[in-house]
């Protein structure tokens, strides 16, 4: 036998999960890690693209609303709902990504919108808001037998550990307090993926944004898809046109789960179902 390779025989097994597809072998990670690396089937076209409009957004963002402004909110370092601008096609298509509706409708039982998109930057030997532990649905300290949000990471650039790459607490998703620092210490792990993959997390798996130490900023597009009972961060319906999208696309972005304005409205939703 060879010792150096894991044993793939057992005995005294009645159940065990079968995996027959990458989708369902990325999921089995995630719900038992709280996180995962998910190929999104870019071409290198693609990420290319998507490096470029990321900085051009960027300067589009800090010139609209103004550097000083930015951060004194601390904000600088983030363009909130990047998918809303003009002629940000990019971003849109980047939040309907096949691979990744696949995935987070494989851990997500029944409806899911997205929650909020954001474009974040990790800069170059500076400390940033995301550098600190969270969860993304933060202040909360419950589980839930099955996800109820996933974080969907995407990564513009390289995630190495020099340029500060994302640290998880694996299984963190099935605690309600947040560990000790000591246990942080000895099991946080840094998950390094490459540029066109999605990391994928629990949203009460705890995280944190790294240090970047390299001498380049570290780019990324976060996603939140969660069940439709949280209100979006910024609301999409109404600042995004319908025009092109598919019942489908438009569900996931939240058109038809607007909060009903009054009892009139309500009865006419149900019977529209009718």
């Amino acid at each position: 036998m060879d010792e150096g390779k894991i044993p793939t025989q057992s005995y005294g097994i009645l159940e065990q999960k079968q995996v027959l597809t990458d989708i369902e072998e990325i999921r089995e990670q995630f719900l038992t890690n709280g996180y995962a690396i998910l190929d999104a089937g870019l071409s290198g076209e693609d990420i290319a693209t998507i490096q470029a409009d990321f900085d051009t957004l960027s300067r589009r963002y800090i010139t609209h609303y103004g550097s000083d402004k930015l951060k004194s909110c601390d904000e600088y370092h983030t363009v909130r709902a990047p998918l809303l601008f003009e002629n940000s096609d990019t971003f849109l298509r980047l939040a309907l990504n096949p691979v990744l509706l696949e995935f987070v409708s494989s851990v997500i039982a029944g409806s899911f919108i997205l929650n909020q998109q954001n474009a974040i930057t990790n800069p170059s030997r500076q400390p940033y808001n995301q550098g600190k532990w969270h969860r993304d649905l933060p202040y909360q300290h419950f589980v839930s037998s099955r996800p109820i949000a996933v974080n969907a990471l995407y990564c513009v650039d390289d995630f190495t550990s020099d340029n500060g790459s994302t640290y998880v607490l694996p299984f963190s998703h099935l605690r309600e307090e947040m560990p000790s620092t000591r246990y942080i210490k000895n099991h946080a792990v840094q998950v390094c993926a490459k540029a066109g993959r999605f990391i994928v997390i629990n949203c009460m798996t705890f995280h944190t944004g790294g240090f970047n130490l390299s001498p380049l900023d570290r780019r990324a597009v976060n996603h939140l898809f969660n069940i439709p009972f949280f209100k979006q961060q910024i609301k999409i319906p109404g600042n995004l046109s319908e025009e092109g999208l598919t019942e489908q696309q438009k569900k996931i972005l939240g058109f038809g789960f607007d909060e009903i304005q009054s009892i009139d409205a309500f009865v006419a939703q149900r019977l529209r179902r009718v």
